[in-house]
């Protein structure tokens, strides 16, 4: 198994690199990381101050570690904070967020690069959100006896790390100081093989949407645009998703539909455009909307999380394509219906907010509609199902704080 990461890891980036002239995402992968270890050197100097490096895979993991990260700024503001990313969608986006002193593309995982890498950056505590396991930084930062958490993370049975030829996989768990985790069934995963350093913490996106929720402000183009209209919010939306949703928004002219692509490129957008009969976009919407539009296309980064404020009912796309259905937690938050599609059983917190009666699973366009209109009435079920949904957020707060509690009473880092 050594053998084919190490494959792997040398034909990944040849792969990036053959696809950067054709893919943008891809030539900002590669254009991220070059003399990525001279700038590293630059960045960081001959710091003194005590480092933590946390990584995220992207833009949703690093939502997770946050929350995490401003709760250890605040009780020690003498730390320096690296965050690194693998994905352009992450790094793109948070490249100059205001409490990380650094932010980097993780440079590829081999034993070389990740001995360079602890040599220039010497943390004193390595944070890793949710899914990253990198064998060679994972097993230096084990030589070096750093201090390693994984936060947030989820196991589940048909993973690499349960079947009988995960020996090499089990072994990556064995490099961490502890595990924080989502769920139960997490826990008793890990302990069928051996893993007893983990805590059942919950998910640090909770604490996170009830931070944004509080911060949220009015946006007045949106304002004048809904009026007292009936508003639907589709938010990380595929083109499968977009395909189920059209044609309820382009017959249902007098309720207003807020679509946020999840992927925001020309030709994504002019999907979009093509599909919804009577849209425009976002940056096109002025002070005064035509009678004609009932559709806006976003087509800006950042924005979605304060646009479930607005909805009557969301939907959250991912689950009839895509990689599976995105962050139900963002409307929740705001005690909104939940409306997704059929693929959503590896998340957790999908699962678990359709069990509650928070969140409805629709399997097909004639679902989606009958269920929009069930909603739209705002009669006693759809305030029974707002409630539920809120109280979903609200009684899952506190994963932050063990995972901070947990650093000091460990020393891991002094406040």
């Amino acid at each position: 198994m050594s053998l084919f990461y190490s494959i792997f890891i040398r034909l990944y980036p040849l792969a990036i690199w053959l696809a950067s002239p054709f893919n943008q995402k891809a030539k900002l992968w590669t254009a991220g990381r070059k003399n990525i270890f001279s700038e590293l050197e630059k960045a960081i100097g001959k710091s003194t101050a005590p480092l933590v490096w946390m990584h995220c895979s992207s833009l949703g993991e690093f939502e997770q570690g946050r929350p995490v990260i401003e709760q250890l700024k605040l009780q020690n503001a003498n730390s320096k904070i690296l965050i690194t990313f693998f994905s352009p969608s992450g790094y793109e986006v948070r490249k100059n967020y205001e409490l990380a002193d650094f932010v980097f593309y993780l440079p590829m995982d081999s034993a070389e690069n990740a001995i360079q890498f602890f040599e220039i950056v010497k943390p004193h505590l390595i944070i890793f959100v949710k899914y990253e396991f990198w064998y060679h930084y994972l097993q230096e930062a084990k030589k070096r006896n750093i201090p390693f958490l994984l936060i947030s993370a989820v196991f589940r049975k048909n993973q690499s790390f349960f079947k009988w030829y995960g020996d090499f996989y089990r072994n990556l768990l064995t490099c961490f100081t502890h595990i924080f985790v989502q769920d139960e069934n997490s826990v008793s995963l890990l302990n069928t093989i051996n893993i007893s350093n983990v805590s059942l913490s919950g998910d640090t996106r909770f604490d996170r949407v009830v931070e944004i929720a509080n911060e949220v402000q009015s946006i007045e183009k949106l304002n004048n645009f809904i009026g007292n209209s009936k508003v639907i919010v589709a938010g990380s939306t595929w083109l499968e998703d977009d395909k189920e949703l059209a044609h309820y928004a382009n017959t249902k002219t007098q309720v207003k539909f807020i679509i946020a692509p999840h992927v925001i490129g020309q030709d994504r957008l002019n999907e979009c455009l093509s599909l919804y009969k009577h849209s425009l976009l976002y940056s096109k919407l002025a002070s005064i909307t035509p009678l004609s539009i009932n559709t806006i296309v976003i087509d800006n980064i950042g924005m979605l999380s304060q646009l479930y404020k607005y909805a009557t009912v969301a939907y959250v796309g991912g689950g009839f394509g895509g990689d599976g259905v995105h962050n139900v937690l963002e409307p929740a938050v705001f005690g909104k219906p939940v409306l997704i599609g059929p693929e959503f059983e590896k998340y957790v917190e999908a699962v678990d907010l359709v069990d509650t009666g928070g969140a409805i699973v629709v399997e097909t366009t004639l679902d989606l509609e009958k269920a929009l209109d069930t909603l739209l009435q705002m009669d006693e079920n759809y305030k029974n199902i707002c409630l539920t949904s809120k109280e979903f957020v609200e009684n899952r707060v506190g994963a932050t704080k063990k995972v901070v509690d947990y650093i000091y009473k460990n020393r891991l880092l002094t406040s």
